[in-house]
């Protein structure tokens, strides 16, 4: 681990990652340009001036790439070709200028591990029984699917069976077990030069980089993930010839083995690595609904709990433990929310709350990540159709965080010109929908903090990505210094709360909502926040 941190360490960090905000965007729900009722590319690169109003640096795209959309795209049957339901190469190439000129940079969803079982590669496998670009068996063995074509025997998916999984190889080859390939076989080989290919492609066309999609999943069996980490370390070093620019972050959901092995950031999820299941969830609780079913806090609240039953320890443990072990050399993102799983207004948080919650975002030292919407305060909605794969079993469903983005009051809420019977999933059905036009002409709305939250962190460095935050208090409000120059206070429950903290009564407010600093400490209304400059 050291090794791989130091020569990771030696790259140079792009300097505009210490002050960006990401911005996540669904491309069939984002914005309609043709009136087909499925967003596109030059549906996105229409709404730009939002983006660049709202302070966004650099937006990631889910997957454009060619598709039958058994999983909203997550599986790629042509790696580089645009899918006719966004557009073409031309629209890509016009959104990149477009954003270009803003100051916003495009980041492609590269899936790495997996393509659908339409991909050419998987069509001559399965025609080839000599062909090792996918793990096969030739009997049956746990967790394999049967060959659908002539080829006999089975062969390994990495989440649903129509993504057959690329082989890059087997952390410890067996006997008597031949689909476990060692990672220098000639199918491993081929894989990783094809991912040189994709990325040497699409960075040509000026994207900035990607989000590598379940970025964990290339070497199998491989305890730690470090067969993987070194697969990855070495195509980033292939990378830096012909593109040092550009950025990789990582579904990984452990940023200690991630960044040292290349990428530039890793996302803090609901799972994986040593946050399994905690950190994430433990700050606010987004995944009811999606792959938990009905909200359900079993007795153990999230920190933006409204009854303030919560606790900021454990995503606080979480945070040293990996700002530790990645050093200098990259950033850990912390997103909003997901296109896998509900958002931040979901089950019983309301609007009240996510104020309080961007004010922690946009002031922790985390590269910070907005989902689409979030930043009006659309909400998760309940109980809708499955779609393209979203729902991933009894009572989950991942489709109410995927619902078109609510542009105006509308009644197509200006997402498309389409009939709302053909949208690519329908609109909240909510009557008190917001929608961004009213909140940019609503100085005192959540848009209109987020904006304001963006500038200020732009405007004092010391607020922005890296750095430190030293804790003074984990409970209610949550207190935190930054850098030595700032102090931030935040309370997301219903009641109000006191710190008694002195020396900060000379504190001089930079925005506030509810908070003051007195000699003897803080005190913060119920949903209040506070960020002062010492």
């Amino acid at each position: 681990m050291a090794d791989r941190a130091d020569r990771t360490a030696r790259r140079p960090r792009p300097a505009w990652l210490d002050r960006a905000v990401l911005y996540q965007i669904y491309p069939q729900s984002f914005a309609d340009s043709d009136g087909d009722g499925i967003g596109d590319l030059r549906g996105i690169a229409s709404r730009l001036d939002h983006l660049e109003r709202l302070g966004i640096d650099a937006v990631w795209i889910n997957p454009c790439f060619a598709s039958p959309f058994h999983d909203a795209g997550y599986d790629v049957s042509d790696y580089f070709s645009i899918a006719p339901r966004y557009g073409t190469d031309e629209d890509l190439a016009h959104l990149v200028q477009e954003a270009g000129r803003r100051g916003i940079r495009v980041l492609l969803d590269l899936v790495a591990g997996h393509t659908s079982d339409q991909h050419p590669w998987f069509k001559k496998a399965v025609q080839d029984p000599e062909d090792d670009r996918y793990i096969w068996s030739d009997r049956p063995v746990r967790g394999f699917v049967p060959s659908p074509g002539p080829r006999e025997g089975h062969y390994l998916p990495n989440f649903f069976d129509h993504q057959p999984a690329l082989n890059f190889g087997y952390a410890h080859p067996r006997p008597g077990q031949p689909w476990r390939r060692p990672v220098d076989a000639p199918g491993p080989e081929a894989n990783r030069r094809a991912l040189l290919e994709v990325m040497d492609h699409w960075l040509g066309k000026g994207v900035a980089g990607f989000r590598v999609d379940m970025a964990h999943s290339l070497v199998k069996d491989d305890p730690g993930h470090r067969r993987t980490a070194e697969v990855w370390t070495g195509l980033r070093a292939r990378l830096e010839a012909d593109h040092p620019e550009a950025v990789l972050f990582a579904e990984w959901g452990d940023p200690a083995t991630s960044v040292p092995a290349g990428f530039d950031a890793d996302f803090l999820l609901h799972f994986g690595g040593p946050t399994r299941g905690g950190a994430l969830r433990s700050l606010w609780d987004n995944r009811a609904g999606t792959d938990l079913g009905p909200w359900d806090f079993s007795g153990s609240a999230c920190y933006f709990d409204a009854e303030g039953g919560g606790s900021a320890a454990t995503f606080l443990r979480a945070w040293r433990a990996a700002t530790a072990a990645v050093g200098d050399a990259g950033h850990i993102a912390l997103p909003t929310s997901n296109h896998d799983f509900s958002r931040l207004a979901c089950g019983p948080r309301g609007p009240e709350q996510l104020r309080a919650a961007f004010a922690f975002l946009l002031t922790w030292p985390a590269l910070p990540a907005v989902y689409y919407g979030d930043e009006i305060g659309m909400r998760y909605v309940p109980g809708l159709p499955d779609k393209e794969g979203s729902s991933t079993g009894a009572r989950r469903n991942r489709a109410g965080s995927r619902t078109p983005m609510q542009w105006d009051s509308t009644p197509g809420a200006g997402f498309s010109a389409a009939p709302e019977d053909r949208f690519y999933l329908p609109l909240d059905p909510a009557p008190e929908r917001p929608d961004a036009a009213s909140q940019w002409a609503d100085e005192g709305s959540l848009l209109n903090l987020v904006r304001r939250l963006t500038a200020l962190r732009k405007a004092h460095p010391g607020l922005g990505t890296g750095g430190t935050a030293e804790v003074a208090y984990d409970g209610y409000p949550l207190v935190y210094e930054r850098d030595g120059c700032y102090l931030v206070a935040v309370n997301p429950r219903r009641e109000p709360a006191a710190l008694a903290l002195p020396g900060y009564g000379s504190s001089r407010p930079l925005l506030v909502e509810g908070a003051e600093c007195t000699r003897s400490g803080i005190e913060v209304e119920g949903f209040g926040f506070g960020i002062f400059q010492r």
